[in-house]
């Protein structure tokens, strides 16, 4: 049974189309992914399922009494409040039936009436039911998989960074036992742990959910169907990432042999009608042409391709890039202390660890944007920094692309700038947008083709993949293959580092692993 219905949606952007004539159904128990190209809507279909953007056309119902539970932007807290103050706001709804069980007795300890001793009893059972009081256990069960009690339960929500916030927004989602979840790139702030513990724990659920994620791998774990976002239509495919995307594979083949089969039929009616309309023959050509306007044409396969990064090599002489020695790093009090590696020429090591324990902040100071504590760096003399931070914070939002790269690259002329955004995947009407209007992917396509323009010997990357596409992630790690200089990369995604990196530091453990 279908408890949520979508027929006939259309949105159009101002400068695209989104959908037109969508129809969708998610029946109960389904875990389904929604997939497309960075811009295709994915996230804007999310909002609408919940209400948050309206649609030009169109009908989404839901079935009548269905609780939905989604991932909170904004947390909503009083001063002082603590991570468990918050993930308790997951169970607020038993804490008043609790309340009002207490307020009964106080009542029945004047009154002596019966019917309260009913009612708290009806009321007793509903929180039995519900496993209220195992609440606290519940909390720290998923805390704990989502590395939050690494951080402490007791710390104040108003102190956390925003990685940590949204690990707390996933984590009361999670508690809310809702019968639809509808999760918008959950595992963005995870490490490889924290993502297998969700996918066992979504796995195991009997809620029906939507989720949103360019983690392939984590995709194929959790779903069970897939709804896909092209040419501006919604096609749902049974089974996971891996089988839906065959599926599709064979509908786009299919595809391109009746397109192309019509365009032979339309090519030899027109070249009829060319030839005969003025002729004997032009009562037989007026036949061609009402045949060739009676033709529903099929849209023609796209032709486009996707980005490409190629980093500039500059010539590095030296064995040893880089030691630690020691080295403490963080802010007002130490992330991570005593540690000590080598990189050397032409290695490529990713750095692993749960997020919030300094991964960031080790890259940073590694690179000098930040001080260390104590310790010492090494590098050598002739190392040629390139640097991608996974922040999408600009000092000028309202800056376009095209304007942005002048200003850092003033040496290339405006045609020049073009070519290089549009070898990086950036179409024409994205070069031109305002930076903040660009989804999370077209902007680290951006960063990525600034990347391009400088010459280096050492790339430090700091979660690179976290909203690309698979097919821009599969060109960077062509290109990070191919790339004759070092690389040192944080990345959660597994299947990115497979047969990418010689070696991972463990940064919780504080060697090569």
């Amino acid at each position: 049974m279908s408890i949520l219905e979508i027929d006939d949606l259309k949105y159009e952007l101002p400068d695209k189309m989104l959908y037109e004539n969508g129809s969708l159904r998610l029946n109960k128990g389904e875990h389904l992914g929604l997939t497309g190209k960075n811009g295709a809507g994915k996230s804007t279909l999310l909002k609408m399922i919940q209400g948050e953007i309206m649609p030009d056309e169109g009908r989404i119902v839901w079935q009548n009494n269905i609780m939905i539970s989604y991932l909170e932007q904004q947390l909503t807290f009083s001063e002082g409040d603590t991570m468990f103050d918050y993930l308790k706001q997951a169970f607020s709804h038993l804490y008043k039936i609790s309340d009002e069980i207490q307020e009964m007795y106080e009542e029945y300890a004047t009154t002596y009436d019966d019917e309260l001793l009913e009612i708290i009893g009806k009321k007793q059972e509903k929180l039995e039911a519900s496993d209220f009081y195992s609440i606290e256990t519940q909390i720290e069960q998923v805390a704990n998989g989502l590395g939050l009690t690494a951080i402490g339960l007791d710390k104040e929500v108003a102190k956390l960074s925003g990685g940590q916030r949204s690990k707390v927004s996933l984590a009361k989602l999670l508690l809310e036992k809702a019968d639809v979840f509808l999760l918008d790139e959950p595992t963005n702030y995870l490490d490889v742990s924290h993502i297998e513990w969700l996918s066992d724990y979504l796995n195991q659920l009997d809620s029906t959910y939507i989720v949103i994620s360019h983690d392939r791998d984590f995709l194929n774990k959790v779903t069970t169907c897939i709804c896909d976002i092209d040419y501006h239509t919604l096609t749902k495919y049974n089974g996971n990432l891996e089988a839906a995307m065959k599926q599709k594979q064979a509908k786009a083949e299919q595809h391109q042999r009746d397109y192309e089969k019509q365009q032979k039929e339309i090519d030899k009616l027109e070249a009829y009608v060319r030839k005969y309309k003025a002729g004997s023959r032009s009562n037989m050509a007026k036949s061609r042409e009402k045949q060739l306007s009676k033709i529903d044409r099929l849209a023609a396969p796209p032709s486009g391709k996707p980005g490409k990064f190629e980093f500039p090599y500059e010539m590095s002489h030296s064995h040893l890039v880089l030691e630690t020695n020691d080295l403490s790093v963080g802010y007002e009090f130490p992330l991570l202390e005593n540690i000590n590696f080598r990189l050397h020429k032409g290695e490529k090591i990713a750095i692993k660890g749960f997020n919030g324990i300094g991964k960031s902040t080790l890259l940073k100071t590694l690179i000098g944007e930040i001080d260390r504590l104590s310790g010492t760096i090494e590098i050598s003399n002739d190392v040629k920094i390139n640097y991608f931070s996974q922040d999408l914070n600009w000092e000028h939002p309202n800056q376009s692309a095209i304007d942005w790269l002048q200003v850092v690259h003033p040496k290339l002329s405006n045609k020049e700038v073009r070519r290089v955004l549009s070898k990086s995947g950036i179409n024409d009407d994205n070069m031109s947008k305002p930076l903040s209007q660009l989804s999370g992917g077209e902007q680290c396509k951006v960063k990525l083709c600034h990347l391009t323009l400088i010459k280096s010997n050492l790339l430090v990357l700091d979660e690179p993949t976290n909203h690309l596409d698979q097919q821009s992630k599969d060109a960077l790690k062509e290109t990070l293959n191919q790339f004759e200089g070092t690389v040192l990369l944080v990345s959660h995604e597994m299947d990115f580092l497979e047969d990418l990196v010689d070696q991972v530091y463990d940064v919780a453990l504080g060697k090569m692993i």
